[in-house]
């Protein structure tokens, strides 16, 4: 095998590597921004529902319906 054309071909499999691992860092960045937006998401309803929580205590027990 000549080895100019074995060069040529450690260099095309170097840039395929370099582009897949360009992609899968993107796709890895887009998920921990993904990760990241919902975590804060989770926390403000968790921060909700205890607030909603609260409100409901403080008042305490609803009546039953009017057909009890």
């Amino acid at each position: 095998m000549d080895p100019d054309d074995r060069f040529a071909r450690l260099e095309l499999r170097l840039m395929e590597q370099e582009a897949t691992t360009d992609d899968l860092n993107r796709a890895v960045t887009e998920q921990w921004q993904q990760i990241d937006r919902l975590t804060r998401l989770v926390s403000a309803l968790r921060e909700q529902l205890e607030e909603a929580s609260a409100r409901a205590a403080q008042r305490g027990p609803e009546p039953p319906p009017p057909h009890y």
